[in-house]
């Protein structure tokens, strides 16, 4: 999992090998969805059905629970804040 930082405007920066294995260039559109607390970009127009379709499938092949998402998700945020904390004491 890679973490990003939000700019002035809202706008992140999509990490390099994600866009090379996505096929993701300058120029693309990006669509954003919220489902439950957690932001899902797509390369390309998807309706919400078939995103929760997809992404129900993934979950269960690898025995993931949303609760396991939020958990894992709230312990990025912690760890980030102790990143953060660290970087900002030197």
């Amino acid at each position: 999992m890679s973490s990003v930082k939000i700019g002035n405007r809202g706008q992140l920066t999509i990490p390099s090998e994600y866009r090379k294995e996505l096929g993701i260039e300058k120029g693309d559109v990006i669509n954003v969805m919220k489902v439950g607390e957690v932001l899902v970009l797509t390369r390309k127009q998807v309706i919400g059905d078939t995103i929760a379709d997809k992404m129900e499938y993934v979950m269960k092949k690898k025995g993931l629970t949303l609760q396991d998402l939020v958990s894992n998700l709230k312990e990025q945020r912690r760890k980030y804040n102790r990143e953060t904390k660290k970087l900002s004491l030197n």
